[in-house]
């Protein structure tokens, strides 16, 4: 399957979209980027991209962050994407990356009196983590105190130091504190705790990133589940006696957490909880719910081109 990339404004193929070594973002941290799953649905033999629009709200937001002006609409960078992924032919589950940055072949700390420029590609992704549970361990690099509500490159580097902490400890995920010790987030998603029967997450106070997926679970908890979630403070020891601990993401989806720092999370698999909201999302990523059909973007016309 050939892969293509929109790069430099124009679609080519993935193995021609190169960066100079002198290019500004890959020194100083200067890009701003997002996840997006595309959702392969085999009965319809159709891929829907799941919140395209709120994607790239978000990626505009930290443009403003990082002094990065674009001169594509949101309506023209879903567009840009559907085309790409369409031109690509996709059959399966996708993650879609795109980054806008600062492109000047420059050297300088600085935001200003630099290039900018705005890229996309696409390639097939399965889960992320293992749907069936994960071990993760309390990290002890913590979320920086200063973090904006933007995926800016640069501020990933205590996420990567803290994955990279738990593989080597036999875990699958890191959880995240804040500097005043309250629970974050994971190194690439969002928390969830399940306490009497309700959801607990950290609020925005807590530094972590407002996810995508966070508020479609929030809603889909109401929604389908007559659940409630309170956003709060969450002390390091609720997450060892919590009755379900569930990870959420673009990557991740919903994936349940079985074990922290060595203390079992209640039974030791997938809670109830967790497990109907696993259905529940499965089932709307993959456009089978019609509630909520304005979060999904279908690719194809009439099916993917025959190969």
């Amino acid at each position: 399957m050939p892969l293509y990339a929109y790069f430099n404004k124009q679609f080519v193929p993935m193995t021609e979209a190169r960066l100079g070594v002198m290019t500004h973002c890959l020194h100083y941290g200067t890009g701003v980027f997002e996840g997006i799953r595309g959702n392969w649905n085999s009965d319809e033999r159709q891929l829907y991209i799941f919140r395209l629009n709120e994607h790239y709200q978000r990626l505009l937001n930290g443009c403003r962050v990082l002094n990065i002006n674009l001169s594509h609409t949101i309506d023209q960078l879903c567009r840009i994407t559907v085309e790409l992924i369409a031109k690509c032919g996709f059959e399966e589950d996708i993650y879609v990356r795109p980054l806008a940055y600062k492109s000047s072949e420059a050297l300088g700390v600085r935001l200003h009196n630099l290039d900018d420029a705005f890229m996309v590609f696409a390639f097939p992704w399965g889960p992320y983590l293992d749907t069936n549970g994960v071990r993760c361990i309390v990290s002890s690099w913590r979320r920086p105190s200063e973090t904006p509500q933007a995926k800016i490159t640069g501020l990933y580097v205590n996420n990567a130091l803290a994955k990279t902490e738990a593989i080597k400890n036999n875990s699958h995920e890191a959880i995240m504190l804040t500097a005043s010790g309250y629970v974050s987030e994971g190194s690439g998603e969002n928390i969830f705790l399940v306490q009497n029967g309700g959801l607990v997450t950290p609020g925005v106070d807590d530094l972590m990133v407002v996810g995508i997926t966070r508020d479609a679970v929030m809603r889909m908890a109401h929604n389908e589940l007559g659940i409630e979630t309170t956003e709060r403070h969450i002390n390091h020891s609720e997450l060892y006696t919590a009755s379900e601990c569930f990870l959420t993401g673009t990557a991740a989806n919903i994936t349940p957490v079985v074990e922290i720092d060595g203390h079992k999370i209640g039974s030791g698999e997938a809670g109830e909880i967790t497990r109907k909201l696993q259905k529940a999302y499965s089932e709307v990523i993959k456009g089978q719910n019609p509630r909520y059909c304005e979060w999904y973007t279908p690719v194809y016309k009439n099916g993917p081109a025959t190969k």
